[in-house]
């Protein structure tokens, strides 16, 4: 290996799945400077945030953990990448100075401001702090309060099912049918568990307005009704930081940055995406875990590669299915082929809630834990979908 006799100064924005694998995998170079940024100084496992909401179990890690040696965290939040000084502008007034940036600011979840109240009265479970506040509201709760999640994809059920199996009541709208991104065995099991558990699964209704105690659905098995709800949970959709778009770099409909198929931006070869936050070729993958990993890794590679001098590879990964849970004692593990369309064959039960288990472990010990001992070591299914090629609709964050 030959090293540069000044470092090479990376920042990567970001620090979840993607960004924090994407930082241990640059060791794979001694002679690189690594600064990771994140708004937390904790890691924050977002596949477990609904076991988070309702204290069944935490979902933070201290980066002591998981980080390699010699990698800086700076605790702060990137306001700019300023591409023309080649430095990241933080929150605090700091500038840092870079030869290339990863970025990975993930997802977050989406309040409509189309829907009037959902802003001010709903609360999302798909962000840490935002997740705190959820559970605060609950434990101020009496436990017979009517709740209602909104959202019957993965992170709408599995809160759902988690504060029913704690004995809330929960009322689940689904926009369209429960589950879509599941085949239709799956989604069976997925609406007998929740029925047989009390959960009210109402398809096809929409929720038109969030009152601080009530929703206003209309269409759908619900008809138009208000129904009483001392806490609406928003789990329907999500957004991505802005942080692209504000430093003048192109994205996708939804604000995720656009990069060729190396995950390069378009506009500056200096800038490389991972995670949720990245679109190849306009054509983003899933949003998912399962995916955050390979992208984090891709990512770094693409900048090893640069720093070398050699061309980049492109991003390859095949898909094999999702989990979702259903409590503590019960899961799904959905089959898929590799280019994530489902096939009718799942793993439910307490099988199902074993392999969730050891997926969820695996993505922090077999993979960003290995990453920092081994820099170079993960590896991953191949063979997927070309990001330039038609996929499977998207699924949501929580389906590692």
């Amino acid at each position: 290996m030959t090293e540069h006799s000044n470092p090479s100064k990376v920042v990567v924005i970001g620090g979840g799945y993607a960004g924090t694998l994407a930082s241990n995998r640059l060791r794979k170079r001694a002679d690189v400077d690594i600064t990771l940024v994140n708004p937390r100084p904790t890691f924050v496992e977002r596949i477990r945030l609904h076991q988070f909401v309702a204290r069944t179990g935490d979902a933070t890690i201290d980066y002591d953990t998981l980080l390699g040696e010699g990698i800086r965290l700076v605790v702060d939040t990137a306001t700019r990448i300023d591409t023309a000084a080649r430095a990241v502008r933080l929150a605090t007034g700091r500038a840092l100075d870079y030869d290339y940036v990863i970025y990975a600011v993930g997802s977050t979840g989406a309040l409509p401001s189309s829907v009037p109240g959902a802003a001010e009265f709903a609360v999302s479970p798909a962000e840490f702090e935002s997740a705190q506040r959820l559970r605060a509201r609950l434990e101020e709760l009496p436990p017979d309060a009517p709740l209602t999640v909104v959202g019957g994809g993965l992170t709408g059920i599995e809160t759902a099912a988690e504060l029913a199996e704690r004995g809330h009541t929960v009322t689940l709208v689904c926009g369209r049918a429960l589950a879509p991104s599941l085949s239709a065995p799956g989604r069976r099991y997925v609406a007998k568990w929740l029925t047989r558990h009390g959960v009210t699964v109402l398809e096809g209704g929409e929720v038109t307005e969030v009152r601080p105690d009530a929703v206003v659905l209309a269409g759908g098995s619900a008809g138009r009704a208000v129904r009483p709800s001392a806490l609406t949970i928003w789990a329907a959709g999500f957004g991505v930081p802005d942080l692209a778009a504000a430093s003048g770099l192109r994205t996708d409909s939804l604000g995720r940055l656009l990069t060729d198929e190396t995950l390069t931006s378009v506009d500056d070869d200096r800038v490389v995406a991972a995670g949720d936050a990245a679109a190849p070729s306009g054509r983003p993958l899933r949003m998912s875990g399962y995916a955050a990993g390979p992208l984090g890794a891709q990512a770094a590679d693409t900048v090893l590669s640069r720093i070398a001098g050699t061309e980049p590879a492109v991003i390859d990964l095949a898909f094999t299915g999702a989990c979702v849970s259903l409590g503590r004692r019960a899961a799904v593990r959905q089959l898929a082929r590799k280019d994530d369309t489902v096939v009718n064959i799942y793993v439910g039960g307490r099988m199902g809630a074993a392999i969730k288990e050891v997926t969820c472990k695996y993505a922090v010990s077999k993979r960003i834990r290995k990453e920092a001992r081994e820099p170079g070591s993960m590896g991953w299914p191949k063979g997927g979908p070309r990001p330039d090629q038609p996929t499977a609709p998207s699924q949501e964050v929580t389906s590692p």
